[in-house]
């Protein structure tokens, strides 16, 4: 059987393989948020997998963690250098807090990120703006995060570990200054084709700094390959190995390797298990009306690569063309509002809310109506509860990096029940070949894939359940460090 990574044994090989060096993870997104409440000040634990994973690295040891100071509470937390020590209660490693003016926060993550970064590496309808401020507000950004950073190394070994897309030019930044600190990234979207990529008007400077990293970290092996045939065609003096997966520019050298990131498996599978769980099935329940109905689940951040409008017609034609489960199934859909300051989000948003209210007045009876709607962010053991009770969980993104609901809902059901769709342009579809894969551009066909889904007999569903399992909970977070780790030590 293979090894089962957990945060003990990660945190006991973090020390071994790097306790030479200090170790410093930059994002964009702070760990621990503080934020004012009813006039005290609460702080509040970043949701996701990033923070699952470094903890344990970063806290073995004792390393320096360097974000944007977002919280309205932030300020008042740290000392006169911007530093706090973390988590709170159980002090670990050090958090640096970045300010940026709101000027700053609007080019260089609403603007330049979101609007250009983000929909060039994901391939659907919205088309990037390439704006030239926002693009100059971005590289100053990026030199802000950069002179924090050289400022903690100064002369000590250390590894850098950055994160997405929102760094593009720091690896080379601190690699300029010092040469011989270990620079990593991972890259938690998609790497568009090269074709597609061509379209950005700074794309040479963006890879030019990208290959500052020693390692660079995608999520699967088509998206190392989309970067390495990127970097092939557009910066000319790059020497190209396919084989090794490696670039070279004169002497420097850049490892580009698939790193699929997961979930804390046994994490979920046992919460989903506690009482408090069960009593929330109940509630939800009792409240939603759903005692007897067979349920269908989908949970997202709202965002146009989620395939949120074309599901919800899907569901509408589902009950068109399977008109004997008019009262008898449910659908859930919960959507996290996010980035709602951008014009194409808010679309998006009103979109949603008219599809949703479209379906339901065509196909309501008496008090039951097609789809529910839940406004995120909810309590994790709702979310939990949710994919618990449900028959089915729709993941129906239109292009996905990883996509860790699919992961999370696997992990959610210890009874082996369930059945996830899962859209053929996510990560995940990947490893989850157990899943029903289908195409979430295609209506009637999702619509078929639904009922088959609840047709679908229980010994099959066991047995694509328990594969997905034993595949999750052996590639678990925890792995996916530790993965990084190995590689990071090779480097040193």
């Amino acid at each position: 059987m293979k090894q089962i990574w957990r945060r003990e044994n990660l945190y006991q090989f973090a020390k071994a393989k790097l306790s030479d060096y200090l170790f410093i993870c930059v994002s964009n997104r702070e760990p621990y948020i503080h934020s004012y409440r009813c006039n005290e000040i609460k702080c509040d634990t970043a949701v996701g997998g990033l923070t699952t994973a470094i903890e344990p690295v970063i806290s073995a040891i004792g390393g320096i963690w360097i974000a944007h100071g977002s919280g309205n509470a932030d300020r008042d937390m740290v000392d006169s250098k911007n530093k706090l020590m973390v988590p709170p209660g159980e002090p670990f490693y050090t958090l640096k807090r970045i300010w940026l003016s709101d000027t700053e926060v609007n080019d260089y993550y609403y603007g330049f990120s979101n609007q250009a970064l983000w929909p060039l590496c994901h391939a659907v309808d919205i088309k990037p703006i390439f704006n030239e401020a926002q693009w100059h507000t971005y590289k100053r950004v990026n030199e802000i995060f950069a002179r924090n950073v050289l400022e903690e190394i100064k002369d000590r070994r250390s590894i850098v570990f950055i994160q997405d897309y929102h760094f593009t030019l720091l690896p080379r930044l601190i690699k300029k200054v010092s040469p011989e600190t270990i620079v990593a990234q991972f890259w938690h979207i998609p790497w568009p084709r090269q074709k597609t990529f061509q379209s950005c008007p700074w794309r040479e400077e963006i890879l030019i700094g990208l290959l500052g990293n020693d390692l660079l970290g995608f999520h699967t092996v088509r998206h190392c390959r989309n970067f390495l045939t990127t970097v092939n065609r557009v910066i000319g003096d790059s020497k190209v190995n396919y084989e090794k997966a490696e670039i070279t520019i004169g002497e420097s050298k850049t490892e580009v390797r698939p790193f699929p990131i997961s979930v804390d498996f046994e994490q979920i599978s046992r919460k989903a298990q506690g009482l408090d769980v069960k009593e929330e099935i109940e509630r939800l329940k009792r409240e939603l009306n759903l005692d007897d109905k067979l349920i269908g689940v989908s949970i997202d951040r709202l965002d146009y690569i989620k395939g949120i409008p074309r599901r919800l017609m899907a569901i509408g034609h589902f009950f068109e063309k399977y008109p004997e489960y008019k009262g008898k199934m449910t659908f859930i859909q919960v959507t996290v509002p996010s980035r709602m300051d951008i014009p194409s989000y808010r679309d998006l948003g009103e979109k949603i809310s008219a599809l949703e209210e479209r379906v339901n007045l065509k196909y309501a009876m008496g008090k039951w109506k097609p789809i529910v709607t839940m406004v995120g962010p909810l309590p994790a053991i709702t979310i939990v509860a949710l994919m618990s009770m449900a028959n089915l969980c729709i993941v129906s993104s239109l292009h996905d990096g990883m996509n860790l609901v699919a992961k999370e809902f696997v992990a959610s059901r210890h009874d082996n029940d369930g059945v996830l769709l899962l859209s053929r342009f996510a990560g995940a579809a990947g490893e989850l070949g157990d899943a029903l894969l289908i195409n979430p551009y295609t209506v009637d066909q999702l619509a078929a894939a639904i009922e088959k889904a609840l047709v679908m007999p229980r010994v099959e569903r066991y047995k694509r359940m328990r594969r997905k399992r034993r595949l999750v909970k052996e590639n678990n977070i925890y792995k996916w460090a530790a993965d990084i780790i190995s590689s990071l030590a090779e480097l040193t």
